[in-house]
């Protein structure tokens, strides 16, 4: 053979071994597309005014804030059961004693004395819990893959809408002080900034040491709007020691000083945000997915009262990136394009002395731009959909695909996850405190119903999406029957810009309507089918793999049982809207033999 022969053999190999490592990567390590859209002020997220409270107000944007001032306190690796509340489970007998147990006092303290003021919760984080992911999922809303993890090393510049993009868009002076690793999320970001180096996990004093040099005396100068503190004392004592130490003893009491430091220190105006990016395993360790990462800690005061009630015995559960919409809104922001998170209504409230029906006012404009703000994928696919569709009914492919990635997007959004341990077990219990007796089929029923409603509600919606073409013929002729200027001569020729009904062109077409209500229902059924072909082509390639049972063959089952369910909502909607068309029809012959009479 010739070398010429030779090296291209090699090199056709090689080929073919790049080929096989890339079409496992992109199966097994899922990549996610950052958006470069930006939410702002001068675009509600929204057809339509804006909700209740939101206009009038100076300053007001999507919502009128309710602080001028944020202090966020990160204590990396803060985990919930370090922050938790020590009580006594059997009379006359003293709480277990570990080193990392009931040092954050002034938490307890706090939540005892102003209940009114304070609020403790246990924040679940999404995997991979590693530094990096975290923080932006703390400052975007958004969720990483596991290949952002290899980022955590090398951390590059935030590109998606965050939470520090909309405060120094509007003015706000943003001061940042700890770990290093922000310098490289939001270069230039900081009206001023102290960074420290953070890749020492042996130093446990030096980063937490320099913020307080310069912590409280920025504080008191008042050269601030939004105050970041990066801690990460004790994250390096659980990799250095781990949680069972008694330098984690002390270094969770030095946070405690920080907390009442900060405390004493609050004006009216201010909230201050005590939160952990992750939690940390037995060893110290992080990045995975097992209940002690993913837990933590979240505690939240101001000076004012701010919640309507007293705390529940048991911390509220709420998920890491409904932090983003909320303060969003808490500081008069618009919320960042690519959130997810779900906006924590409780702290729209307008605390223990506002009026039941302001407070639910308040709480509900909060969730209702926190609900146009989730469904902006689907206006971006609705802007690029033709007005002009071949057919009466013919709903386009982008529209049918908007509306299975909503189910999706829903599913994820509400704070589910295609694993068993994320299954939420309590929702067996709504409405049954006291158990359900022998009955087994009554919570495998709710916790099925909680778990799989968005798969539901939106296939039991689908056919709603027959009106898409009418909805977007209506707008574009809205537009061109009233230009600018040209409102006298609309007046003056009535007749021409007069059109059917939606309701006279539904029963225009009768022929074309049930026809129209199948296709729809096979282009729903073939989206869904591609995505669980998918996830089974990925259990069969993957079968021999240690995360299998883990993670491919779980999200195998969920997509399954998705399916079905999602199959059994669309045919109970297609009867639905047969059962409602039969009536309206009925209805329409005898209105026509009426007026014949």
């Amino acid at each position: 053979m010739q070398k010429a022969s030779v090296l291209l053999f090699l090199a056709w190999v090689c080929f073919l071994f790049y080929a096989g490592i890339a079409l496992f990567t992109s199966g097994f390590l899922l990549t996610r597309l950052e958006l470069t859209n930006h939410s702002s002020c001068q675009e509600p997220p929204g057809p339509g005014s804006l909700p209740w409270g939101s206009q009038g107000k100076p300053g007001a944007c999507w919502m009128a804030s309710r602080f001028s001032r944020v202090v966020l306190v990160l204590i990396d690796a803060l985990r919930f059961d370090f922050a938790q509340p020590q009580h006594s489970h059997v009379p006359r007998e003293p709480p277990v004693s570990l080193p990392f147990l009931g040092k954050l006092s002034s938490l307890q303290r706090i939540l005892e004395i102003q209940p009114h003021h304070a609020r403790l919760y246990r924040s679940q984080v999404d995997p991979p819990t590693t530094t990096m992911q975290r923080l932006k999922a703390l400052t975007t809303g958004s969720l990483p893959t596991f290949i952002d993890a290899g980022s955590n090393f090398a951390s590059h510049a935030i590109v998606e809408d965050n939470l520090i993009k909309q405060l120094t868009s509007a003015g706000r002076r943003v001061v940042f002080m700890g770990d290093d690793t922000w310098k490289d999320l939001f270069p230039g970001a900081f009206s001023k900034a102290f960074f420290f180096p953070s890749f020492n996990v042996r130093d446990l004093d030096t980063v937490d040491n320099g913020i307080l040099e310069h912590l409280y005396p920025t504080m008191d100068s008042g050269e601030w709007d939004v105050l970041i503190a990066h801690f990460l004392g004790v994250d390096h004592c659980g990799h250095k020691h781990g949680p069972h130490h008694p330098e984690m003893a002390k270094k969770l009491s030095q946070m405690d000083q920080v907390i009442q430091g900060l405390v004493e220190r609050l004006e009216n105006d201010t909230l201050l945000v005590v939160a952990g990016d992750h939690g940390m395993t037995t060893n110290g360790d992080h990045g995975g997915d097992s209940e002690l990462e993913v837990s933590a800690a979240l505690f939240l005061y101001s000076p004012t009262a701010v919640f309507p009630s007293t705390p529940p015995e048991e911390p509220e559960v709420i998920p890491q990136v409904s932090l983003v919409p909320t303060l969003a809104l808490l500081l008069g922001l618009p919320i960042p394009f690519g959130n997810i998170g779900e906006v924590m209504a409780e702290l729209f409230s307008g605390g223990e002395d506002s009026q039941p029906h302001s407070s639910a006012l308040a709480q509900a404009s909060a969730l209702h731009l926190n609900a146009q703000q989730s469904f902006l994928l689907l206006h971006l696919l609705a802007a690029g959909i033709p007005v002009t569709t071949p057919g009466p009914f013919t709903v386009p492919w982008q529209a049918v695909s908007a509306w299975a990635l909503m189910a999706t997007q829903t599913f994820y959004s509400t704070g589910h996850q295609p694993v068993f341990p994320a299954i939420h077990w309590h929702a067996a219990f709504v409405g049954f405190p006291e158990g359900h007796g022998s009955c087994t089929w009554l919570p495998a029923l709710l916790v099925g119903a909680n778990t799989f409603a968005s798969h539901l509600l939106f296939a039991v919606g689908c056919p709603l999406l027959l009106l898409w073409p009418f909805l977007c013929e209506s707008q574009g002729l809205r537009k061109r029957q009233q230009p600018p200027g040209n409102e006298a001569d609309a007046r003056v020729r009535p007749e021409e810009e007069e059109e059917p009904l939606m309701e006279m062109r539904l029963r225009d077409a009768p022929q074309h309507f049930y026809a129209a209500l199948l296709q729809l229902g096979l282009k729903y059924l073939f989206i869904l089918g591609i995505q669980i072909l998918a996830c089974a082509l990925a259990a069969s390639i993957l079968r021999r793999h240690l995360m299998v049972w883990k993670v491919f063959a779980p999200k195998f089952i969920f997509e399954a049982v998705g399916f079905i369910v999602s199959s059994v909502g669309l045919l109970l909607g297609i009867a639905l809207v047969m059962r409602v068309d039969g009536a309206v029809s009925s209805w329409f012959r005898q209105l026509f033999l009426a007026q014949q009479r």
